[in-house]
């Protein structure tokens, strides 16, 4: 039995559902449908405290330059880094995916194809933080999917354009960019209004008012997934660095209230000692009033027996980060199923997942790791398929069996269109095209 050290309750998907959030929401895109740009306006300005000389939300081109132009240069140069590394993988991940034709009997050929959505919506959020690493995930793998437009939307930050954010996004590819947040955002993208074209999905994290907007909206556009709070699970053994350890999942902590940090750990002096730095550490971080009840009401330490047991736990919780702590990080590739993204070593980190190394950041949480992996290409990607038979006779074969196997489901329409195909190409009589030529010929 796993011994517990710290011990706090798991997050589930039907905690995140509130009826309070989820009535506001519903209200709000039930305005925005009968009064478009004039709710969409009036929400910005209810929620963000956000309005415009113009009255749209759209930046121009000549307004970004200069909201560009007031970045230190060394963030341009940091933003271009970042996305050539997203870039570089998403586009790795496309070519892996090549269009299929195959023939299956002689003439009778079948294939596939991966076709983009033609327009998609990139959701990055801010109200505190400008989340510049949103961008590059959302916007560069959609283009790199290749969509044709791609919509993307951000709230001021205290009542100020994001300057780093807008950047990232222009340098990502963004075809439109509005400073606009929240629900009135997602729903604007969803369903169109007088000056904003709807797109056809919308990706991108969010607080509890987008991810519901998301999940409403759902089947009328597409989304990428349904996001939680944050998530990190370090796997550990004997030899991992209760230091290092420590900051690391302190580093998630402090996305939330609500996000989850969990280690599992062969070593109970490690367990300990990391629960002794945390306590160190916790007062003088910057963003302490999401971290330290992040950790005292979602954190926990667990001792298990050895690695075969963490990494069954590990399972259990399918969270969204799992960084692997041991002396032999790469048995977790066969060893683990259920994850969003796993960070092997202690020379790596979820942080580096979040900013810089060129893995998508957008991954399943709330236990969706148990059905669904992250945003990447294939998501702004419908895979479609066409068939073809140049050859009669297999046209004839098939028509038989069509027929046989579609009048035992007792759909005579499917029957007939098979038997037909059967007729032509064989001359093979059937009752019921006999009779209908008998009344034709009776006819004329």
């Amino acid at each position: 039995m796993p011994l517990y050290l710290k011990n706090a309750p798991t997050k589930s998907f039907t905690d995140t559902t509130q009826s309070d959030v989820a009535e506001s929401v519903r209200t709000v895109i039930a305005d925005i449908r009968d009064n478009g740009d004039e709710a969409v306006a009036r929400y910005a300005q209810k929620f963000d405290n956000w309005s415009t000389e113009s009255g749209s939300f759209r930046l121009d081109d000549t307004a970004i330059a200069e909201i560009m132009a007031t970045l230190d240069p060394r963030v341009i140069d940091d933003i271009v880094f970042v996305q050539q590394q997203v870039r570089s993988f998403a586009q790795a991940q496309r070519d892996s995916l090549l269009d299929t034709e195959v023939e299956t009997l002689p003439g009778v050929l079948l294939g596939q194809k991966h076709v983009p959505v033609r327009a998609a919506g990139a959701y990055i959020p801010g109200g505190k933080y400008p989340l510049t690493a949103s961008a590059h995930m959302t916007i560069i793998t959609a283009k790199v999917a290749g969509v044709e437009r791609v919509v993307a939307c951000t709230p001021p930050i205290r009542g100020k354009i994001p300057a780093a954010t807008v950047a990232a996004m222009k340098l990502a590819g963004a075809d439109e960019i509005y400073i606009l947040g929240g629900i009135q955002a997602i729903t604007a993208m969803a369903v169109g209004t007088e000056t904003i074209e709807r797109v056809n999905m919308i990706a991108g994290p969010g607080n509890a008012y987008v991810a519901e907007a998301k999940r409403q909206l759902f089947g009328e556009v597409g989304i990428d997934l349904f996001a939680g709070p944050t998530e990190i699970l370090i796997i550990a053994d004997n030899e991992a660095d209760p230091f290092l350890t420590a900051v690391d999942l302190l580093s998630q902590a402090e996305h939330g209230p609500e996000s989850p940090a969990v280690l599992i750990t062969t070593s109970r002096s490690l367990g300990e000692e990391v629960l002794r730095y945390i306590e160190r550490l916790l007062p003088g971080m910057s963003t302490k009033d999401y971290a330290e009840p992040a950790w005292r009401d979602w954190g926990q330490v667990i001792v298990v027996a050895d690695l075969d047991e963490a990494y069954s736990l590990a399972d259990e919780f399918a969270f969204e980060h799992v960084q692997v702590f041991t002396a032999r990080p790469r048995e977790a590739l066969t060893s683990m199923h259920d994850y969003g993204a796993l960070f092997l070593g202690e020379n790596t980190c979820v942080s580096y997942g979040d900013k810089v190394i060129g893995t998508n950041h957008v991954l399943p949480t709330l236990g969706a790791a148990r059905y669904t992996g992250g945003l990447w290409v294939g998501k702004y990607l419908r895979t479609v398929t066409y068939q073809e038979i140049v050859n009669p006779d297999s046209s004839a074969l098939l028509g038989e069996i069509c027929g046989r196997a579609a009048r035992v489901e007792l759909f005579e329409g499917h029957a007939r269109s098979g038997d037909v195909r059967a007729w032509l190409h064989t001359g093979r009589s059937f009752n019921w095209i006999d009779t209908v030529r008998a009344r034709e010929a009776g006819a004329t």
